[in-house]
């Protein structure tokens, strides 16, 4: 099963959309699942990843719509994935921070946004992944 992680794409305020290059990558039926750790923006982006894969799971960054969760937890296989946006994590990014919100969630993998870095490490004996911007989006805090 190939999953797709992406967050952070801040379409239309800060990207005019995905790139084009990275579009082609993007074909129906190849990616079976989408976790997006939020900051899609507009809902004709939502639709199009929709397109992508129907089993998309969206949390909520600090620009989307206050309908979405704030956290999310799925299964994939034998690991129980933990979405956050990362905007409720501080110090922003820090690992130990968000460690202690994967064991809050109880997951073995914790997929986080916010930073707009693509980070994956392993820390105590629990996975961590940032797939930063796909748009290129700034960030408005330094890191």
């Amino acid at each position: 099963m190939l999953v797709l992680a992406i967050g952070d794409l801040h379409i239309p305020y800060r990207s005019h959309g995905l790139p084009e290059k990275f579009k082609k990558l993007l074909v129906p039926g190849k990616i079976q699942r989408i976790l997006c750790t939020g900051n899609l923006v507009d809902s004709e982006t939502m639709a199009y990843l929709r397109k992508i894969a129907g089993d998309m799971t969206v949390v909520r960054g600090e620009y989307d719509s206050a309908n979405l969760p704030q956290t999310k937890v799925v299964q994939e296989g034998d690991f129980r994935i933990g979405i956050i946006h990362g905007h409720q994590v501080i110090p922003r990014g820090d690992a130990e921070a968000l460690d202690m919100v994967a064991r809050q969630l109880k997951v073995d993998v914790l997929l986080s946004g916010y930073t707009h870095h693509f980070e994956a490490y392993q820390f105590n004996d629990r996975f961590f992944i940032n797939p930063g911007s796909a748009t290129g989006a700034y960030s408005a805090i330094p890191t």
